[in-house]
C-alpha cells in the first residue's frame, strides 16, 4: 500500500482515544508531516495533558483550540492553520472529534439529539467549509495524479453503529442520537466526495470498529493503536 506522504495533517478531538492515536502513530512514521495540527476543546486542561506531554517531545506537533460544537472555534482555528502553513495548503483533515449518549427511542431528547447533531455532523461539516480553501490548494500544487490522502483529502471518522443495513449492538446499546448522527455523517462524506471530486479531494468515512476509550468504555473489542493501525489513513 501507499505510504502517507503528507506535507500537513489536522487531527480534530486529538487529546485522548482515537484521535490521540492518530497524532502518535503519524509521529511513528518515516518521514512524517511536517506540521501536525491536534485540535481539542480545551488546549490549556487536564484532558489534554497528555496531548501537551506528546507535543513537548515533537515540535512538528502544534495544539490548536477547535471546538467542533462551535462555528466560530472552526473558523478561528483554520485562520490560523492559514497562517501557520504560510502559503502551503492542507494535504489531509481528519473529523475524528464526536460524542456519543446511549438514550434510547424512549429516552432520547430534542435537545439530547440536536447536541449530538451539532459535533457528530455540523461540526465536521463547518470544518470541511473552513479548511476547504487549504485543501483546494494543497490539491493545486500537488504533482501527484488522481486522489490520495498525500494529495488532498478528508477524512471522517464514522462508525458501523450508524449503518442503516447492519444495525451494530442494537440490543446492548441504543444509542440513538449517535446512531443518526453517523449516518449523517456517511451522508455528508458521499456528498462531499461527489462536490469535491473535481477539485481532486478525496472524501472518506472509516469505521474504526468498538474502541477501547472514554468514549468506547472498557468492555470495547480494541486497544486504540490497533484500531489506528489498521485505519490509519497511510495505509489507503
Amino acid at each position: 500500500m501507499a505510504v502517507l506522504k503528507a506535507r500537513s495533517v489536522l487531527v480534530t478531538g486529538s487529546n485522548r482515544g482515537i484521535g490521540l492515536e492518530i497524532v502518535r502513530q503519524l509521529l511513528e512514521k518515516k518521514n512524517h508531516a511536517e506540521k501536525i495540527f491536534a485540535t481539542c476543546r480545551d488546549p490549556e486542561g487536564p484532558g489534554a495533558q497528555n496531548l501537551r506531554n506528546l507535543a513537548a517531545k515533537h515540535p512538528e506537533v502544534e495544539i490548536i483550540q477547535l471546538d467542533t460544537s462551535d462555528p466560530s472555534s472552526i473558523r478561528n482555528a483554520a485562520a490560523r492553520v492559514s497562517e501557520r502553513l504560510k502559503g502551503t495548503g492542507l494535504n489531509l483533515l481528519i473529523n475524528n472529534a464526536a460524542i456519543v449518549n446511549e438514550k434510547s427511542l424512549d429516552s432520547e431528547t430534542p435537545e439530547g439529539m440536536a447536541e449530538v447533531y451539532k459535533t457528530n455532523v455540523i461540526g465536521p461539516f463547518v470544518a470541511c467549509q473552513a479548511f476547504l480553501p487549504l485543501l483546494k490548494k494543497a490539491a493545486q500544487e500537488s504533482p501527484q495524479k488522481g486522489m490520495s490522502c498525500s494529495k488532498a483529502a478528508i477524512v471522517n471518522i464514522s462508525s458501523e453503529g450508524g449503518s442503516i443495513t447492519h444495525v451494530l449492538m442494537w440490543e446492548t446499546i441504543p444509542a440513538l442520537s449517535y446512531r443518526c448522527s453517523k449516518a449523517a455523517l456517511n451522508m455528508l462524506t458521499k456528498c462531499q466526495s461527489l462536490g469535491y471530486a473535481t477539485d481532486e479531494i478525496l472524501c472518506i468515512a472509516l469505521h474504526p470498529g468498538w474502541v477501547q476509550t472514554d468514549m468506547g468504555s472498557a468492555q470495547a473489542t480494541l486497544p486504540a493503536n490497533v484500531s489506528v493501525r489498521d485505519i490509519h489513513p497511510c495505509r489507503l
